[in-house]
């Protein structure tokens, strides 16, 4: 280990930077950033310097119906390179032009490939975002693409058949804009309360507003206690009838009969003490922009994991939570994580503060030898 870091800082004496130490070369190149079976997330920095517009942008989608690739079209000088943003380990595909050249030309040369532009990225199941970062000291273009292709598929099966058997256990997350136009077309066609029952459950994982349903009162149950309270009328006047006495007509004159007073006492009532139990103190919940701003990275996680707040948050609030979680992550992995931990981060993300501490940490390695 001791020879290891001395044959490093003798690399970083003699002015050899940590980029050459790690030798992935991620400039103009697709890199996989995370894959599950329901999302692909893909990244790519791509050099700005000598890009060119395109109709205004400095880039155009380009997409394959048949391999359901989504390609990048850049143009530099005499050329025009497409990188599949789908597929990170095809090589990308360079068309040299003349100064005859026409972009109809250009596009008709990649449809040859099977790439056409696309505008909508919503409508095939991705996403997608684009932003200049500077990368390693070079001006890059940094574009992140997701794609939810199968997922979507799954949830628009789910929904058109009305059965959410398929989507119940399915953890990751759908962006609520690639299915919101399909669920409320669905929604206005739902009439019985099994169909609406099954898409609350959906609407309820894309957190989409559900059906308010409305409990009906059987008529049967209005007839029973209609039917009850006649009965008890008839008896009632029928017990009065025969209470009521009924009199005779008499020649002789009536005796004037005298009551005795009746004496009512009355009952003594017992008095039982009544207990005040003390009002418990409920802790008043904590709002959101405390955890957006002041919650440490426990609380946070705890927040998030909590079913209850999925459902009370929207798509952007979680994301916004969910970013500051990271950057929480991130710096506890800077100040506490250890050397190995720090460059296996580093071959990931390549960011210079995470370069910064690797550099720290091996010059007080090399004090304590």
């Amino acid at each position: 280990m001791q020879k290891i870091l001395l044959i490093l800082f003798f690399f970083l004496l003699n002015g050899c930077s940590l980029n050459n130490l790690f030798l992935q070369e991620e400039v103009d190149k697709v890199m996989v950033v995370k894959y599950t079976p329901y999302m692909k997330h893909h990244r790519a920095y791509f050099s700005r310097t000598s890009l060119q517009k395109i109709k205004g942008k400095k880039y155009l989608y380009l997409y394959n119906r048949k391999t359901n690739d989504l390609a990048v079209l850049l143009h530099m000088y005499n050329k025009y390179m497409l990188h599949n943003m789908s597929n990170p380990e095809e090589r990308p595909f360079v068309m040299y032009t003349k100064p005859t050249t026409t972009f109809a030309d250009v596009l008709r040369g990649f449809k040859q490939q099977g790439f056409r532009p696309i505008h909508s990225l919503s409508s095939i199941g991705y996403t997608a975002s684009v932003s200049n970062k500077r990368y390693k000291g070079i001006k890059t273009l940094l574009i992140e693409t997701q794609e939810y292709t199968r997922l979507l598929s799954l949830y628009k099966h789910a929904i058109k058949t009305y059965s959410a058997r398929k989507v119940k256990n399915i953890k990751t997350r759908l962006p609520k804009h690639l299915i919101a136009a399909y669920y409320n077309k669905y929604k206005k066609q739902a009439k019985t309360n099994a169909q609406k029952t099954q898409l609350n459950i959906i609407a309820r994982k894309l957190h989409l507003p559900p059906f308010k349903m409305i409990k009906k009162i059987k008529p049967t149950s209005l007839l029973k206690e209609k039917k009850k309270t006649n009965t008890i009328e008839k008896v009632d006047i029928k017990n009065e009838i025969e209470k009521t006495p009924i009199e005779e007509e008499t020649m002789d004159e009536p005796e004037e009969i005298v009551d005795d007073p009746i004496v009512i006492k009355p009952t003594p009532v017992e008095k039982k003490e009544i207990k005040i139990l003390p009002i418990p103190k409920v802790r008043p919940e904590k709002p959101y922009t405390y955890y957006l701003h002041n919650a440490s990275l426990n609380e946070l996680s705890t927040y998030i994991s909590n079913k209850a707040t999925k459902n009370s948050l929207s798509y952007n609030q979680y994301n916004m939570l969910s970013k500051r979680k990271i950057l929480l992550k991130e710096e506890r992995l800077l100040k506490y994580g250890t050397l190995e931990e720090l460059i296996a981060a580093y071959k990931i993300n390549k960011y210079p503060k995470y370069k910064e501490r690797i550099m720290s940490l091996m010059k007080d390695k090399q004090k304590q030898n």
